[in-house]
């Protein structure tokens, strides 16, 4: 599993030092980090808006007077963007702003100067709320926001201009997108199998593995498709050999 972090500061600075402490936090845990590091807020809403999906979010909260703040930034990932899963680390010079950051519920707030032991800190409690969300996939329907726990995805399937994402409890959800990129930006790291060019499937939920098709745990029987058939293999393989990442 990859863990996916955003770290938003106008001081390049510091958003370097803390893509460097994660990093050495990396190494030290043997957990594998994907760090994409904002100076705006905009910056970070564009990338959200663009179909990113993030796990943590290290976020300044004075950012730039012309730019929306931090604290706007946060209440937009929950209201807006509908994000209620992600976690939010507010970073700061002053203390005075932590009796306004309730409502967008954050993990936790730092005060600067940055040290490596509480960015250590944040990243131990994270990774301890984690454990009981195993990751999320979103999607937007109309003008709503939808998330749902990776673990509960059996597979994904491409209609058309559609997506269908199929549940392990028998529901679907559509949405207007590409499978392509569904795969890419947000579910690649949690070791999804892109089988065939119509199906991306989730390795947990394979039952039986065939050189030409997947029977999954619900049932459903998927084609490999032939170009994919010896990478899809290697994958699985390498996956089961190395217990499920």
């Amino acid at each position: 599993m990859i863990v996916k972090i955003a770290v938003c500061d106008d001081e390049i600075a510091i958003g370097s030092q803390v893509e460097g402490f994660l990093a050495q936090i990396s190494d030290k845990i043997n957990i594998k980090f994907d760090v994409d590091v904002y100076f705006t807020g905009e910056g970070l809403c564009e990338g959200l808006a663009s179909g990113v999906c993030y796990d943590l979010i290290f976020l300044d909260i004075e950012l730039s007077r012309v730019a929306a703040s931090g604290i706007e930034v946060g209440s937009m990932i929950r209201d807006v963007f509908g994000d209620n899963i992600v976690s939010i680390v507010y970073i700061s010079w002053q203390q005075k702003y932590s009796m306004q950051l309730f409502d967008t519920r954050p993990l936790n707030f730092l005060i600067k100067p940055l040290t490596y032991e509480k960015i250590e800190q944040a990243v131990s409690a994270h990774l301890k709320v984690a454990g009981l969300s195993a990751g999320s996939f979103g999607y937007k329907i109309g003008h709503t926001f939808y998330k749902v726990r990776v673990r509960d995805i059996v597979y994904l399937e491409s209609a058309g201009r559609e997506v269908i994402v199929h549940m392990v409890d028998g529901s679907r959800d559509r949405f207007y997108g590409g499978l392509k990129k569904s795969y890419d930006l947000q579910l690649a790291r949690y070791g999804f199998l892109p089988i065939h060019a119509s199906y991306v499937v989730n390795y947990d939920h394979v039952a039986v593995f065939e050189y030409e098709r997947l029977v999954l745990t619900n049932g459903t029987a998927l084609p490999i498709s032939q170009a994919r058939r010896k990478e899809i293999r290697e994958a699985y393989y390498a996956a089961l050999e190395g217990g499920r990442r």
